[in-house]
């Protein structure tokens, strides 16, 4: 390289030389085109897959009403091609009556001249000569100066336009007038969308319920509903509604509830193969009528059991036996232990004189087996003062009692003074009568693994108590 050149200076050009100015590109050597060679893009092809591509069918006319544009759903409906529709002059003959096709037409380009979309509903003909009833939207198309250069037509036929519409009319129906909870559940298990009824049975807003996990509107009863969701986005829908107890979160406490519910998996119509967008849940309070049920069945069983109680008793010949018999059939479902406690013999005159009670039967504590009768040894029973037993000898009517179940060593630590088997954790103490007299006491106990008695409760153990009472006064009257 000459001195002149790397200094910076240019050096003079030679005859053959063309002339460069300081800081302008060089010529390609090869001689590529220019961007300006380059052809202008034509985005009609685009616009074709953009036409071919949509659910609906669309067509388009000129100002003059030349068919421009047919997509392939057009041709799938009336079997016309592009190639047979486009530049005809309106539907006339081909697509449309000839006695309807001036009716069609002009109520087709009045588009033009006419604000926003307007909806129309014609019977067109397919090209093997059926009739098609289909639904149009047509609008004015505008050219460069804003003026109505033509109009688009998408059509569909009517019954699917009528699906359709039925659809959007039943999700808005379930989710603003539904007589039943509905809930959408994404695939993370989360409420999307709830509706009024739903809101209402989960003690909260439908805006607050969204996107919090189950756990945090239910005490019980989540795993249970969050297994049959994550079954139902694996498998699909179960073949019949499930009956699931929950516990409810409510500004007023905790509330058991049983829903019936069913569920559907929710996917895309969209994509090539199902996608589970999460799952539709559908429920029912029925809590009144399972209640309801339940009740039925054990009033039937608890009947049933009375009835083979007395049929076993009347075979008996001792009648202490036969009040035993009745207390063995009592326990099935009711209780786990249970007492018979007479009253002691002495004199009724003092008024107050203590109540003194002597052991009567038992059920074994330890391993079951039939109750009982524990002799006539008559020593009385070491009840402390304010003992159920003695509370259900003065008022002569029904006792219960439940023990302080916050550590094991409390429950049995009442339980023990009681003098009750160690693992009593309830107890209903019913007073026998017979004749206009108080007999004694029978009292029933139950474990940790049971609800405490309620009112039905003492009022079956009412029941037991009468014949048992019957039996005791008639065993009494046979030893005189």
């Amino acid at each position: 390289m000459s001195a002149s050149r790397r200094s910076g200076t240019t050096d003079e050009l030679g005859p053959d030389e063309p002339e460069r100015g300081t800081g302008a590109p060089a010529a390609d050597p090869a001689g590529s085109a220019t961007a300006a060679d380059e052809p202008e893009r034509d985005d009609s092809d685009l616009l074709a897959a953009l036409l071919d591509g949509m659910d609906a069918a669309l067509c388009a006319f000129d100002a003059e009403g030349v068919v421009t544009h047919w997509n392939r759903e057009a041709e799938r409906i009336l079997g016309w091609t592009a190639t047979e529709a486009v530049g005809r002059h309106g539907f006339a003959g081909w697509a449309v009556r000839t006695a309807d096709a001036e009716e069609v037409e002009r109520r087709l380009l009045s588009a033009m001249h006419a604000p926003g979309r307007q909806v129309h509903e014609f019977a067109l003909l397919t090209k093997d000569g059926g009739r098609v009833l289909v639904r149009t939207q047509s609008a004015a198309v505008r050219g460069p100066d804003g003026k109505p250069a033509g109009v688009y037509c998408a059509f569909s036929e009517v019954h699917a336009q009528i699906d359709l519409e039925r659809s959007i009319a039943l999700s808005e129906a379930l989710f603003e007038d539904a007589a039943w909870g509905v809930v959408l559940v994404d695939a993370d298990l989360r409420p999307a969308v709830v509706n009024a009824h739903a809101a209402r049975s989960l003690g909260t807003g439908r805006t607050a319920l969204l996107g919090r996990p189950l756990g945090e509107l239910l005490t019980q009863g989540v795993e249970e509903l969050e297994s049959a969701l994550t079954h139902v986005l694996a498998e699909g829908a179960p073949p019949a509604p499930a009956e699931i107890w929950v516990g409810v979160r409510t500004p007023d406490g905790e509330k058991r509830r049983c829903w019936r519910s069913g569920f559907l998996r929710l996917a895309s119509p969209l994509a090539e193969e199902p996608v589970p967008l999460g799952v539709g849940w559908l429920f029912q309070d029925v809590t009144e009528a399972k209640l309801s049920e339940q009740e039925a069945a054990l009033l039937r069983f608890r009947t049933n059991q009375l009835h083979r109680a007395t049929r076993a008793a009347a075979e008996c010949e001792d009648p202490a036996e036969a009040a035993t018999v009745h207390l063995d059939f009592s326990l099935a479902g009711f209780a786990d232990h249970a007492i018979v406690d007479r009253l002691a013999p002495g004199p009724t005159a003092d008024a107050d004189a203590p109540v003194r009670l002597v052991r009567a039967a038992a059920t074994p504590s330890g391993a079951p087996g039939p109750s009982h009768l524990t002799g006539h040894a008559g020593l009385p029973v070491r009840y402390p003062e304010g003992h159920p037993a003695l509370q259900c000898v003065d008022r002569a009517g029904s006792v219960r009692s439940s023990a302080d179940t916050t550590t094991p060593e409390t429950a049995r630590a009442w339980a023990t003074a009681r003098q009750w088997p160690p693992d009593t954790v309830h107890a209903l103490c019913t007073v026998l009568r017979s004749r206009g007299r108080t007999l004694g006491v029978v009292t029933f106990l139950r474990g940790a693994g049971r609800t405490q008695f309620a009112r039905p409760d003492a009022t079956y153990a009412e029941d037991v108590a009468a014949r048992i009472a019957g039996a005791l006064d008639l065993a009494g009257l046979v030893a005189e």
